[in-house]
């Protein structure tokens, strides 16, 4: 069925996390906290502000404690951050994280490339971290790379995506995201997937992560959104990328995702003035330029001034 476009469409924005991990250029801790301040006034509910793993394996983000300390929390937003193991949870629940995400690849090559394990040994890692959560207010968010394809192993098994939603809800967890780590989604496998993962969990504990490595990342929000999902990932100016994934070009583009929504009619709640202004900013920081579209193009309503051989 499609939809009437008529549900509220949830974005989280992962752009100091999932955006910066990947970046070469060293941003100053003062400077993301300065993003994620901008970011926290411009509507989200949910932002993922940061990580809690190795200093050697994700340098750019080793200064996740002083990000979460420094940030001035608005209410009603969800601060994420990223965890890989019990030591991460910890460090992550000591700057007063509101909510953990651990992620397992669904391909056993990923997980080992991306966290040094197997995906068994992942699930028993994650354990630990659910009984240190049980009888808290801590969330916990489970995250399922390379749901839609490897770049190791090619094609996944939408039972083995299943059977890995199952093993994280007895763990305890929350909320399940699905990822599609390098863009390897397209809409009609993605609208499969998802309307059998919301047999298991319902819409409001469902995220779908998207990256735009071959142009289809907007095209399968639509899918998931028309599928029963309602919650996103996104990134501003859309950046991003897995280190450990060949060829894993930006997450979707928030600015971008957000004006489809307005086009469309669909509700965000998020301005997205701000977020364009907060865009152009993101060359400038980083050193380089962004694949956002509308950011360059302007949005529909932004019209032109009349040639003025037509006036005359």
């Amino acid at each position: 069925m499609i939809s009437d476009y008529s549900q509220r469409l949830i974005v989280q924005e992962v752009s100091p996390r999932d955006g910066l991990q990947i970046e070469p250029r060293w941003i100053e801790t003062a400077d993301k906290i300065a993003l994620i301040d901008q970011l926290s006034l411009a509507g989200f509910s949910r932002i993922e502000a940061g990580s809690f793993v190795s200093p050697k394996a994700i340098p750019a983000l080793r200064d996740g404690e002083e990000v979460f300390t420094g940030i001035k929390r608005q209410p009603g937003v969800i601060y994420v951050a990223l965890v890989p193991n019990l030591k991460g949870a910890q460090r992550a629940v000591q700057a007063f994280a509101d909510e953990l995400n651990l992620v397992m690849s669904a391909s056993q090559t990923h997980n080992r490339a991306n966290m040094r394990m197997s995906c068994e040994q992942s699930l028993l890692a994650f354990g630990d971290v659910a009984a240190m959560a049980r009888g808290t207010s801590l969330r916990l968010n489970g995250s399922i790379a390379t749901t839609f394809g490897c770049p190791f192993e090619g094609s996944i098994s939408e039972d083995r995506v299943c059977e890995i939603v199952e093993a994280y809800l007895e763990l305890g967890m929350t909320g399940i995201t699905l990822a599609d780590t390098t863009g390897m989604a397209n809409p009609r496998q993605v609208s499969r997937i998802v309307e059998r993962v919301l047999t298991q969990v319902p819409a409001s504990a469902l995220t779908l992560h998207f990256h735009n490595t071959r142009g289809l990342g907007l095209c399968n929000v639509l899918a998931a959104y028309e599928a029963g999902a309602r919650r996103f990932d996104a990134s501003l100016g859309g950046l991003g990328g897995c280190p450990f994934a060949p060829g894993a070009s930006g997450n979707i583009c928030t600015e971008d995702l957000v004006n489809l929504c307005d086009e469309m009619g669909i509700e965000t709640g998020i301005d997205l003035s701000l977020l364009l202004a907060l865009s152009r900013t993101l060359p400038s920081l980083l050193g380089h330029e962004l694949p956002g579209q509308v950011v360059k193009a302007g949005r529909n309503r932004d019209l032109h001034a009349v040639p003025a051989d037509l006036i005359a």
